[in-house]
């Protein structure tokens, strides 16, 4: 193995308000007794990674130098967004946070050894990168004729699919919502609902969104481009009682007006009437920033709710690593059903800093995901 010339994608804010995105050359630390060196063949480009990756920069004002083979990318952060940006400034930041690829060195312990040559799938960061070290003990064998890239998403969106409805089993709600439903996550949590009988509101976009989900099983899709959306979003969760959503969009009126449904649908069935509105609690967790504006909440909606922050990582500590494990085994079982991702493009990493590519992936398009493979091109 070749390690002299082992490329890695960095992230870096300037104290002048700037980001630089290049290519670095880093060295590969011989494996310890306890762990391996993998290839990476496969790591997805998750909106997450994209914070990290561009940070409060205005992309709007990106430019590429450099090399064909060593591209740099920069851009201007606007001043105002700079305090968001202290605890990274003039720290040059590895990006990716799962992939997966082929074992190519092992340290002595046997369970290191045993990994050697085999297909893994790793969550530890930094994995835009040809060769990553990791712990034998993080890393997911994959099943025999599994690719990197049917692998290398095996973290984010399957466990962050469960966990949703591992949080609604814990605290105490029957049914839930998911916006931005037509998205790899999002058409994985149909599928886990489906399968574990969970009822589910499918919140999507457009009608051909509407169209993908339903054609795959979905009982309730509500489109927001619908001159009907609310009324459809009322009777769904009539339907199904959900009272617990999780939010993708982040900005804009669609988290209020969630919970105004639910309490238009939770009054549905109210014996008596009460100033303070319905008693249910509703639950609305953002999880994500399609819409990186302010979120809106228009109050109608009684006093029994909630809007907050949900993030994989906490949920992983709170259930601890049996309930973790648990996770993983499902989704090693069902990797190729459930869990199966789907990537609009596979590119290098000189591309992934190439502007035209950036303009695509960046848009971050419901139902279009990039894969990024840091060996393509290189040889074996």
């Amino acid at each position: 193995m070749d390690t002299s010339t082992n490329l890695q994608l960095q992230s870096l804010v300037t104290q002048a308000g700037g980001l630089r995105v290049s290519l670095e050359r880093v060295p590969v630390p011989a494996p310890k007794a306890d762990e391996v060196i993998v290839r990476i063949e496969g790591t997805p480009l998750n909106p997450s990674d994209q914070g990290l990756l561009f940070g409060a920069a205005d992309m709007g004002t990106a430019r590429q130098s450099g090399t064909p083979e060593m591209p740099v990318i920069t851009a201007a952060i606007p001043p105002e967004r700079m305090p968001g940006m202290a605890g990274r400034v003039d720290q040059p930041m590895p990006v990716g946070n799962e992939g997966a690829g082929v074992v190519v060195a092992a340290g002595e312990s046997a369970e290191a050894q045993a990994l050697l040559g085999k297909t893994v799938a790793v969550l530890g960061g930094a994995m835009y990168t040809q060769y990553r070290s990791m712990k034998a003990k993080v890393c997911l064998a994959l099943p025999a004729g599994t690719t990197a890239a049917e692998g290398a998403s095996c973290f984010v969106n399957p466990l962050t699919s469960q966990g949703m409805v591992e949080t609604m089993r814990m605290e105490g709600h029957k049914a839930l919502v998911h916006t931005a439903a037509a998205s790899n996550l999002g058409q994985m949590l149909n599928r886990i609902c489906i399968a574990d009988r969970v009822g589910l509101v499918n919140v999507v976009r457009s009608r051909a969104q509407a169209d993908l989900l339903r054609g795959q099983g979905a009982t309730y899709v509500c489109d927001t481009s619908a001159p009907t959306f609310l009324e459809d979003l009322t009777e769904a969760l009539v339907a199904t009682g959900a009272t617990l959503a999780f939010d993708a969009v982040g900005g804009g009126p669609l988290a209020g007006q969630i919970l105004g449904c639910m309490e238009t649908a939770a009054n549905r069935t109210a014996k008596e009437y009460s100033r303070y509105g319905s008693a249910v609690h509703k639950q609305v967790y953002i999880y994500g920033n399609l819409d990186t504006g302010p979120s809106t909440l228009t109050r109608g909606y009684g006093m029994a709710w909630g809007v907050g922050a949900w993030y994989l990582t906490p949920f992983l500590q709170k259930i601890g690593r049996d309930g973790q494990q648990k996770l993983r085994a499902r989704v090693a079982a069902e990797l190729k059903t459930t869990f199966a991702s789907h990537y609009t493009k596979e590119i290098s990493l000189a591309e992934a800093l190439t502007l035209k590519e950036i303009a695509a992936y960046n848009k971050r398009s419901t139902g279009e995901k990039y894969l990024i493979n840091p060996n393509k091109g290189q040889g074996a």
